[in-house]
């Protein structure tokens, strides 16, 4: 248990070093995320950062959607014991005042992704309802994450074009989650085929933090496979300065008419209900969508995911074309959609709708893993 400058700060939870966590569960992780667009259809920025302590992994990724292609560079090291050191390879996030301003950086490298940006958060960091699940008694997650909007300043290069990025335009979200959930190479099935077997094995998801003038409005529902919920999120926060408390809009209703063939988003029909019983109608209509099952980790394919060991340093440049709608299918599973919300109060913003479908989903008619909309 090698001491490491985290070490110094006076935070210890655990009679451990900084470098070992409380559990030796080894889906343990500790990870930012981050988005950014210019409030219009031209691109969508994805990038993020995690640290897997029991893996011995830290891994980084962008994945950029412009034009008809979605750029990605990503890299993995060995985490070592400074769990301050928050690199890979051409990544690195700064925390330049915790809860309200982080600087994050991808350096300039062969693949010509590029960009040095700083996020001020435009509402308070909110807290989202604590994740628990279990399957057949094993803890499959259980994790705390917290959500804020805010605007980006800096510079961004894609495509052989650098975008000077002003906070007037350049909006976007974050999160800050941590916990466990699965990462790293999988493990064998066990019981849990007898779910994939009985049809039974699904999970529905929508996370949409929505950028208002004045609030944030976050939405999140997840359900199992029959509909059963297992997080429900609706709540608004104001801006500083205006002296309101958050509200809850309870629970969300989220209707999804889907593109024939798939299961992304055609658009979808977001209903909230005020304390006072008035309800709050949103339509989410995708623009743009970056494919996180593309190269970034959270849905491992070829060898990369979240935590899989790479050796000291590896860091890689792919592109993806996502001109056709088969091209598009090939990687749907977790989408980080953008798209433009409109309100039934005429208020309209860009912000992201993350949407996945795994495995079947009883209520929208997925009743095989496989299935598609019509």
């Amino acid at each position: 248990m090698p001491i490491s400058p985290m070490d110094e700060f006076l935070a210890h939870q655990t009679p451990d070093t900084f470098d070992h966590v409380a559990t030796s569960d080894k889906n343990f992780y500790d990870r930012y995320y981050f988005n950014c667009h210019p409030s219009s259809d031209e691109l969508f920025l994805v990038t993020g950062l995690g640290q897997y302590p029991n893996l011995g992994v830290t891994d980084a990724f962008v994945a950029i959607s412009h034009g008809t292609t979605q750029y990605v560079v990503r890299a993995s090291r060995e985490l070592g014991s400074d769990r301050l050191d928050t690199s890979a390879g051409p990544f690195r996030v700064e925390v330049l005042e915790g809860l309200q301003k982080l600087r994050v950086i991808c350096d300039p490298n062969e693949w010509g992704v590029a960009f040095d940006m700083t996020f001020v958060g435009q509402v308070p960091a909110q807290e989202e309802p604590r994740t628990l699940r279990r399957n057949h008694g094993r803890v499959t997650a259980d994790t705390t994450r917290y959500a804020q909007v805010g605007s980006w300043e800096g510079t961004l290069e894609v495509a052989g074009q650098i975008f000077e990025v002003t906070p007037d335009r350049w909006k976007g979200a974050r999160d800050r989650s941590w916990g466990i959930r699965p990462v790293g190479e999988a493990e064998a099935p066990g019981i849990r085929l007898k779910d994939l077997q009985a049809g039974t094995a699904g999970f529905y998801h929508h996370w949409c933090p929505l950028q208002l003038e004045d609030s944030m409005l976050k939405v999140q529902l997840d359900e199992h496979h029959d509909g059963t919920p297992v997080l429900e999120e609706a709540v608004q926060v104001w801006n500083p300065g205006l002296n309101k408390e958050p509200v809850d809009l309870g629970r969300p209703k989220i209707d999804v008419s889907y593109i024939s063939g798939t299961r992304e988003i055609e658009h979808a029909d977001i209903t909230l209900v005020h304390p006072s019983g008035r309800e709050l109608k949103i339509r989410s209509q995708p623009v743009r969508t970056v494919y996180l099952r593309a190269g970034t980790g959270y849905m491992p394919h070829d060898g990369w995911g979240h935590g899989y060991y790479q050796g000291a340093l590896k860091v890689e440049g792919l592109r993806f074309a996502l001109s056709t709608q088969a091209e598009r299918s090939e990687w749907a599973g977790l989408n980080e959609t953008l798209s433009r919300f409109e309100l039934e109060t005429g208020e309209v913003c860009y912000a992201m709708h993350e949407n996945m479908i795994m495995g079947t989903y009883l209520p929208d008619g997925f009743d095989t893993p496989g299935a598609v909309a019509p």
